[in-house]
């Protein structure tokens, strides 16, 4: 992937507080319009021209751009492995990490590199826009500055951030609890099991109870994916036939399961049949509950019991994103049957134990 690098000192004439780099993969948030009205890619060699407040933070940048920004909708695994690739190369040389992303599959990226990022002590904030830069009206100056901001704050010489986040409409959020669920209104992002991790106001304040605790120690990228991976969402009326194709995938690994309340499904035998089969054929299924808030308790009720007598593996709190990048992840690295004991444990603070 081919990568473009510029570097920007925002401190000058003053010495740099902290070293942050930037890195733009793409998305709403970094298009602008040309003479003849045509989104163009944003030059960030000129940010400074746009954004002037950037001197108050007194930081060094450094942009690393996609030469060719991607829709949000095309993101993958290797874009994945790009940006965790930057970060690792890029850990040591600075404090904090921004990620400029579309809003579309933000919350699947920041919940790929939570996974990735092994052993992370400084922050990598995912951020974005719903209306373009140069837009009068535009969330991403907002969403830039502040983003730039938490990323270099620092506590007695360490970072105050030990985790993947996004921030957006002036809250940070968990990476991987994080969902979309707006698409016209700016509050596009919200992780309805697990509080902020802080609010930004007249000034920022910080929920430290809900924030990663981490104490320095080398940070290992995690990279190889299993992405034949699927996702099936049950709903009233849904065929044996519709199941039966999802669950016969040819080199199926697993399926993230999304059922009713808190993990429900219909008592149909034939569904009960499927499900088994599959799980015997050594494909790993995880149960997440299709509302955006609660858990999966699992076996509660009669409607949840027979999933866990055949091997349905509880996702309890986890989003469908962190369910489904964590699964591809850890397939990828350590092989199904160390993925499926390790799925429904907390290796991010993805879920709640």
């Amino acid at each position: 992937m081919n990568l473009r690098k510029i570097s920007i000192d925002a401190a000058l004439p003053e010495k740099a507080r902290s070293r942050i780099l930037i890195i733009y993969t793409g998305g709403t948030f970094g298009m602008t319009y040309d003479k003849d009205g045509v989104l163009i890619p944003f030059d960030f060699a000129s940010i400074l021209e746009h954004l002037p407040t950037l001197k108050n933070l007194s930081l060094e940048i450094t942009v690393i751009s996609f030469e060719i920004p991607i829709d949000s909708s095309n993101i993958d695994p290797g874009h994945w492995q790009a940006i965790g690739e930057i970060i690792k190369d890029n850990y040591d040389a600075h404090d904090g990490f921004v990620v400029l992303h579309g809003t579309d599959t933000m919350a699947f990226t920041a919940s790929a590199l939570s996974f990735m990022l092994e052993g992370l002590h400084k922050p990598v904030i995912f951020t974005g826009a719903q209306l373009p830069i140069m837009e009068p009206r535009s969330d991403a100056r907002e969403n830039l500055i502040t983003s730039l901001d938490i990323a270099s704050a620092r506590r007695d010489g360490l970072p105050l951030v030990n985790e993947v986040c996004i921030y957006f409409d002036y809250v940070l959020l968990r990476g991987n609890r994080s969902k979309k669920v707006e698409s016209m209104q700016f509050d596009a992002f919200n992780s309805g099991n697990y509080p902020p991790l802080a609010k930004a106001g007249v000034k920022i304040d910080y929920n430290f109870a809900a924030m990663t605790v981490a104490s320095p120690s080398t940070l290992t990228l995690r990279k190889s994916f299993e992405t034949n991976i699927s996702i099936l969402k049950l709903f009233p009326g849904i065929s044996q036939e519709i199941v039966h194709a999802i669950l016969s995938i040819p080199g199926l690994k697993a399926v993230v399961m999304e059922t009713y309340g808190a993990g429900n499904a219909p008592t149909l035998p034939w569904l009960t049949e499927e499900l088994k089969r599959a799980i015997e054929n050594g494909v790993i299924i995880v149960n997440i509950s299709q509302c955006p808030g609660g858990r999966v308790l699992q076996g509660r009720y009669e409607t949840s019991k027979k999933l866990q007598q055949i091997g349905v593996i509880g996702g309890a709190d986890m989003t469908t994103e962190a369910a489904v990048t964590k699964l591809m992840l850890l397939i990828g690295e350590y092989g199904p049957a160390r993925a499926r004991e390790l799925v429904g444990l907390s290796l991010a603070g993805e879920l709640t134990a």
